[in-house]
């Protein structure tokens, strides 16, 4: 089930919000994605294998993760390369994008 949406890390290219089949995902007023229908989410990691930026993440699970536990904590999920872990699992690329607004080559 997605997780987290990383504000830092987001470019609001809207990748996730067009590919998610169950439309868990509203555009937030900053441009941020929402998750709005969390409960929605199929745990597919559709989301997570399209954002460019690795600024994903969903749980290998169909119920939400308790609010205290640690695979909801971003920086726990920066240190231990899990955060868009999906994308590179599926040799889909390395990770994030050099700049916040790029869209070009990724880098090692």
């Amino acid at each position: 089930m997605i997780e987290v949406v990383s504000v830092d890390r987001c470019i609001e290219c809207d990748k996730c919000i067009e590919v998610c089949p169950t439309r868990v995902f509203d555009r937030g007023a900053d441009g941020i994605p929402l998750l709005a229908r969390q409960s929605d989410c199929q745990t597919c990691f559709m989301c997570e294998a399209y954002c460019p930026v690795d600024a994903l993440f969903v749980a290998a699970r169909t119920e939400p993760l308790p609010p205290d536990d640690i695979q909801r904590d971003e920086t726990y999920l920066i240190e231990h390369g899990l955060l868009g872990s999906y994308r590179k699992a599926l040799g889909w690329g390395g990770g994030r994008l050099g700049a916040r607004d790029a869209i070009g080559p990724e880098l090692p």
